[in-house]
């Protein structure tokens, strides 16, 4: 089979499953934990975890939605942090707080985990998370392209929180959009430079993404870090974006909420 095949084949097989989606109705669709997140029960250590998920509807056929999962040292539970466009143009704000659990499905997507950060020092790091959260400029507004979004939300996080090497992945549709209209910034994982007009049409590169080239909001790309490309609706075509193993070895070892109910 050729490479064009392949490729041609991927895509039919997202858009069969977006479609299949789109026939359920909402309040149908799976939305329990994927269980991913450790249970806070048996770990004290902090967690930091961002996740993706295909969206509802007609763009999960291109587009997934991120958001961000923190739990500091003890704590009883997580909280989670999104933007979502849903009741915004009814005086809804942009930015929700535990609109849901750390890790669960998003409307019958399981989410992919894309940062995962335990143990000594992420404390500090959820601290800035929590500062550069308040700080993001766009809490009340939503436009689904190019821009602001949910995953220009991620993106602003990950710049401000470098250490969490966020390399957000190309149907992440909104994460070139800079916000303020600066044309210059660093990328999401803070590892390397990118150039973007209002997030229609840009480069990037950086050890973490690799080299991006955005054209209208969409993304073509070649990861030279753990070789893939990069291209939109199928996200990435070569080795798997599973982020590292968590820092701790400690809070490595603890396991998930299914692995403890199976």
């Amino acid at each position: 089979m050729t490479a064009l095949g392949l490729l041609l084949l991927l895509v039919l097989a997202v858009g069969c499953s977006a479609v299949e989606r789109i026939g359920q109705p909402w309040w149908e669709m799976r939305r329990d934990s994927s269980g991913q997140a450790p249970d806070p029960a048996g770990t004290t250590d902090a967690v930091v975890q961002v996740y993706a998920a295909r969206t509802v509807g007609w763009k999960g056929v291109m587009a997934v939605h991120t958001w961000i999962a923190v739990k500091p040292s003890g704590a009883a539970a997580y909280t989670r942090y999104e933007v979502m466009g849903w009741g915004v143009g009814s005086g809804a704000p942009a930015l929700r707080v535990n609109r849901t659990g750390p890790d669960n499905y998003w409307f019958g997507s399981r989410p992919d985990l894309l940062a995962d950060r335990r143990g000594a020092g992420v404390d500090a790091l959820i601290t800035r998370i929590e500062a550069a959260i308040q700080a993001y400029p766009y809490p009340s507004s939503y436009r689904t392209w190019p821009g602001p979004n949910s995953n220009t939300f991620t993106a602003y996080v990950g710049r401000a929180v470098p250490e969490l090497r966020l390399d957000l992945p190309a149907t992440a549709i909104g994460k070139d959009f800079i916000p303020g209209g600066v044309p210059m910034a660093w990328t999401p994982s803070g590892t390397g430079v990118q150039l973007s007009l209002f997030g229609l049409l840009g480069v990037l590169a950086g050890a973490e993404e690799g080299l991006e080239l955005n054209v209208l909001g969409l993304t073509f790309g070649l990861d030279v870090k753990r070789p893939a490309l990069k291209l939109p609706v199928v996200g990435r075509l070569g080795w798997s974006q599973r982020p590292e193993p968590p820092i701790s070895e400690q809070a490595a070892s603890v396991p998930s909420r299914a692995s403890r109910s199976e």
